[in-house]
């Protein structure tokens, strides 16, 4: 059974850095195609800011912002939350519950099948 359980652990690791390094390349892809949108028409141009995921310009009494206006940064930015709590990433408790959950009942019943009964 503890081979098993090593399985179903490595499996998890498995799962767990593939979503992780999904994320983190569309971040990165989204990051690198945005385009920011112009502010009220004029010549300024909003700049990407990588640690916030969204355009914005500095003013000396604040900060404007904005999300970039391009499909490709939208196309990446939902693929990510598909791949991230609110999609893939969302099912790995129930994923990890139903997995243990089977290995004991699997062990359960070999338990059972095992003995042989004499009468």
């Amino acid at each position: 059974m503890f081979d098993n359980l090593q399985a179903l652990g490595l499996g998890l690791i498995t799962f767990a850095i593939t979503v992780g390094i999904g994320t983190v390349i569309l971040l990165e892809f989204g990051a690198g195609i945005a385009s920011c949108p112009y502010y009220n028409a004029s010549s300024i141009v909003y700049t990407f800011n990588k640690t916030l995921n969204t355009c914005q310009i500095d003013f000396s009494n604040g900060t404007a912002t904005s999300n970039p206006v391009d499909a490709g940064w939208e196309s990446t930015t939902y693929m990510t939350g598909q791949l991230g709590t609110s999609g893939l990433a969302g099912w790995t408790p129930a994923i990890i519950a139903l997995a243990v959950g089977l290995l004991f009942l699997g062990a359960l019943f070999v338990g059972f099948g095992g003995r042989k009964r004499t009468y």
